[in-house]
């Protein structure tokens, strides 16, 4: 079983490619996982087009000062397979940044949910925007929140 490494590309790397093969080489330890995942303990699992599943699993480490765990959990895995999910549309040389977030979090996560997949769908992309949608459920599919988000595409430069 091979360790994850975390890390950070330089951007020459990530833009002498399009995205999903980015992505793909990311999940296939090609490349490192970006800090953040070590640091909340989550995991990209599915990338296709338009499309991108993260993993992980809310813990006692996660909890806020009112005994559930922080909605900066959940709202950080749906930011990751929102954005990630119009990553995977990007031409080689195209980059991004999340212009808006919107996160509805509809019942508490704990350290008794048990695993969670956060999935991110592509709504729409176009020249310089583009926006996803998705949520998080649980094992059994219940829903713990959903969001929305808008990103701005950079052209690649000539």
């Amino acid at each position: 079983m091979n360790e994850t490494v975390y890390g950070v590309v330089p951007v020459e790397t990530l833009l002498q490619q399009d995205g999903l093969t980015f992505l793909r080489g990311m999940m296939s330890g090609r490349y490192p996982a970006p800090p953040i995942a070590k640091t909340l303990g989550f995991a990209l699992t599915e990338v296709d087009e338009g499309r991108a599943v993260f993993s992980g699993e809310p813990q006692l480490r996660h909890y806020n000062p009112i005994g559930s765990v922080h909605g900066g959990f959940a709202m950080t895995l749906l930011d990751s397979a929102l954005a990630c999910a119009i990553h995977t549309t990007l031409a080689k040389g195209e980059s991004y940044t999340t212009l808006e977030i919107k996160v509805n979090l509809v019942r508490p996560l704990t350290q008794e949910t048990g695993p969670v997949r956060a999935e991110g769908r592509l709504i729409h992309r176009g020249r310089t925007l583009a926006t996803s949608e998705g949520d998080i459920k649980d094992a059994a599919g219940k829903l713990y929140a959903h969001a929305t988000t808008t990103c701005m595409i950079f052209p690649a430069k000539t």
